[in-house]
């Protein structure tokens, strides 16, 4: 009886011993997640905050003459705008994203590690991704614009946002490329395939939804620039008659025009309605295309 009443003594003893240290723990992770409640609740607070206070100001304002083909101080049209933007995207997305990606396949499947190439080039995309977007236009109009002659045109503010946007679609498809197995490699390998029909028949379509995550990114980028296409595109509100070497502006540039001036704000904030509308629907196109690629890796 004794030992029994003891051998009580001590359980009740040690359950008194770890019973705080448990709710310590406890009360501890408890707190961390609510703070990350906290904090994700907060950001989402202010994007759905923003986005309804442009749409609550611009929806109103959306009328036919807003989308005529051509710009009038009266009508304020977005239309050139909508069309210069299309054009910089994709200009910029061609020269972007092949060296982008063909940079990045180079560093994680041809060179060496420990490659001084390697080490030089990615302390060089991240310098450039760190750097202001006002110092790339001044650097695309000094390039561009001035040295190579282009002066105000769509084709120097894409190669300028090219130049801006190439390190995120870079270390966007290195991670991508880095985060696929290397069984599919050795798999690859093991049935016969050479090295560059492993990249591109088994690993870059192993990668897609990462590399595309960096285009995404990137179109982002390139539709909300102001700073950059002010010193390189131009403000011409309208489309440029001689094509891609011709000054215009994209919706950004458009939008910001018309709050500088001051006089015409209920046209501005139904820009920033059509640029979000755009952003949606480019970024939907993206992703499916992604989805679209994926099914069919994994149908054959």
């Amino acid at each position: 009886m004794d030992i029994s009443v003891n051998e009580n003594r001590n359980e009740n003893v040690n359950e008194k011993r770890i019973k705080p240290k448990f709710k310590v723990k406890l009360s501890g992770s408890f707190l961390l997640r609510w703070l990350v409640k906290i904090a994700a609740f907060i950001t989402v607070g202010i994007l759905v905050g923003l986005i309804a206070y442009i749409l609550i100001m611009g929806i109103p304002n959306l009328n036919a003459d807003f989308f005529s083909w051509e710009y009038t101080p009266d009508n304020c049209s977005v239309m050139p705008a909508i069309i210069n933007t299309l054009i910089i995207v994709g200009l910029t997305l061609v020269m972007a994203v092949p060296i982008g990606i063909g940079s990045a396949i180079y560093m994680v499947e041809y060179a060496k590690r420990g490659n001084r190439l390697v080490k030089l080039v990615r302390v060089t995309t991240e310098t450039l991704a760190g750097i202001p977007s006002i110092v790339f236009g001044l650097f695309g109009y000094l390039c561009f614009n001035v040295q190579m002659g282009l002066k105000y045109s769509l084709i120097g503010g894409s190669m300028t946002l090219a130049i801006m946007v190439l390190p995120s679609v870079m270390r966007t498809t290195e991670e991508a490329l880095l985060a696929v197995n290397d069984s599919y490699r050795e798999g690859s390998f093991g049935l016969g395939a050479g090295k560059l029909r492993t990249v591109f028949k088994v690993v870059l379509p192993s990668a897609v939804p990462g590399i595309l995550s960096g285009v995404i990114l990137a179109i982002g980028r390139i539709v909300g620039e102001t700073a950059v296409l002010i010193f390189t595109a131009g403000t011409m509100a309208a489309v440029p008659e001689s094509g891609i070497f011709g000054a215009g502006r994209t919706i950004a540039v458009h939008m910001y025009q018309l709050f500088n001036e001051g006089r015409d704000m209920e046209a501005g904030y139904a820009t920033g309605v059509v640029l979000i509308v755009m952003v949606i629907i480019i970024n939907g196109l993206a992703n499916l295309v992604g989805r679209k690629i994926s099914k069919g890796k994994e149908t054959k």
